[in-house]
């Protein structure tokens, strides 16, 4: 990082794409680091791009979507500096067995035609749901969703009859029941939206972190901000047999304004890989 990186942003205001309650660990960190002055923009509808519960279905992938976001964050507000998130929830990839949450940031600098992109993927969520026939049972799930700090989402079978973002016991109590007369049985759900779930904003405020790096990460050559990973390169030696993994082996870096390129090896610190990795030692 150079002064460079850091100036070219002073001072600027820059547009955070969410309706969501993301501005509460996006706009201090970003603030602080790059020196901008963040907005929400007034209206902006994210449901638009895709809601957790499914009534509209995300019709791009997590990158391209948040990239949508900040184009249309920066036409609504004026600004040429965006950032915006989008998370994903279900088995934890490499974690087996529990949940994760994946992560995807997105920066642009419409003036400078700078893109950053920053992914986190965490075993930190309380993501989960099930179908309840009692009270006693959903007060068990509950205490594990952390609720009341972390809201919930009750429904029916059929998804028609539906409470979001209940962050209390009494409130809780008397939608389960009536839902439970009316439908035989609850579904209850964590509600996954930030400003319901403290531990998803404390995962997104680790990709900001990481997206901050990435943008203020300057360009040997030319010091440009942004210079950023643009392959990845797996075959990280088993350190038993030393044949190639499918772990990182090595990063490619490209600047964004004037393409200069080089490779960086062993980007996790180390030269081998644990052989319970490697498929040919344990297949």
């Amino acid at each position: 990082m150079n002064e460079k990186s850091i100036l070219i942003f002073k001072g600027r205001k820059l547009v955070i794409a969410t309706m969501h309650g993301k501005e509460k660990v996006l706009g201090t960190i970003l603030e602080k680091e790059l020196g901008v002055e963040t907005i929400v923009p007034k209206e902006f509808n994210t449901d638009f791009y895709g809601t957790f519960f499914g009534e509209v279905e995300r019709e791009k992938d997590p990158l391209e979507t948040a990239r949508t976001k900040c184009l249309d964050a920066c036409r609504i507000s004026g600004c040429t500096l965006a950032v915006a998130s989008e998370g994903s929830f279900g088995p934890h990839p490499t974690i087996y067995f529990i949940p994760g949450d994946e992560e995807i940031m997105v920066f642009m600098d419409l003036e400078n035609d700078v893109y950053v992109r920053a992914r986190v993927v965490s075993p930190k969520t309380n993501f989960g749901g099930n179908t309840f026939m009692d009270w006693e049972t959903a007060v068990e799930f509950a205490n594990r969703a952390r609720f009341p700090s972390h809201g919930l989402i009750i429904s029916d079978q059929q998804r028609m009859d539906v409470k979001k973002g209940v962050q209390d016991w009494e409130v809780l109590e008397t939608y389960f029941k009536k839902c439970l007369e009316n439908n035989g049985s609850v579904v209850l759900e964590t509600d996954m939206r930030a400003m319901y779930n403290p531990m998803r904003l404390e995962v997104i405020a680790e990709a900001a972190e990481s997206l901050v790096q990435n943008i203020l990460r300057a360009c040997p050559n030319c010091s440009f901000p942004g210079y950023d990973v643009t392959k990845v390169n797996l075959g990280l030696p088993c350190g038993q047999c030393g044949l190639a993994t499918k772990n990182t082996l090595s990063h490619r870096f490209e600047c964004q304004k004037c393409h200069h390129t080089e490779v960086k090896l062993y980007p996790k610190d180390k030269k081998t890989e644990d052989p319970q990795y490697c498929d040919y030692c344990n297949p």
